[in-house]
């Protein structure tokens, strides 16, 4: 039986490689000469660092623009909230979305129930397992996930006949 699965994936090397093209560009500009200004990856979780809140989102602007450049998708990042350590001082936490959330899984197993095709969705782990009869069906069924999901990347990988 045909089928393909729906997952949300980073390639963690492309993150890292941006991130030290993120801290290079800050280290070489100006406008941040002499500040503490830097951005620290492990795993999947990045801490910014900024003398001001204003450093900040320019820091965070660099780092966009850096993922981008490396064809990873800015919609996997999640900010969270700005911190002050010392005097002026601020950090913020953002962590690389992996996976589909389970409360997503299940939206879009919905969708695809709704939708009347003859496919069906499973959720396997942090994936949705789609499988169905005709080849046609599941590239419908993969167009109509495109045009609906929109807050988070995904990609639809294993393709079996």
């Amino acid at each position: 039986m045909p089928s393909f699965d729906i997952v949300s994936q980073v390639n963690q090397q492309e993150v890292k490689n941006a991130v030290e093209q993120t801290n290079k560009e800050i280290t070489n500009r100006y406008d941040f000469k002499g500040s503490d200004a830097r951005v620290e990856h492990n795993e999947l979780a990045l801490t910014v660092y900024a003398d001001d809140e204003f450093k900040l989102g320019q820091v965070m602007d660099v780092l966009r623009a850096r993922l981008a450049k490396r064809n990873v998708d800015v919609r996997c990042l999640e900010s969270g909230t700005v911190e002050k350590i010392s005097g002026d001082k601020v950090k913020q936490p953002v962590t690389v979305k992996v996976g589909i959330a389970q409360d997503k899984a299940k939206s879009i197993v919905k969708l695809i129930k709704d939708s009347k095709l003859k496919v069906a969705g499973s959720i396997q782990g942090d994936a949705v397992r789609v499988s169905g009869a005709k080849k046609d069906d599941l590239q419908t069924a993969i167009q109509l996930v495109k045009k609906s999901v929109t807050d988070q990347p995904i990609q639809f990988i294993n393709f079996r006949d």
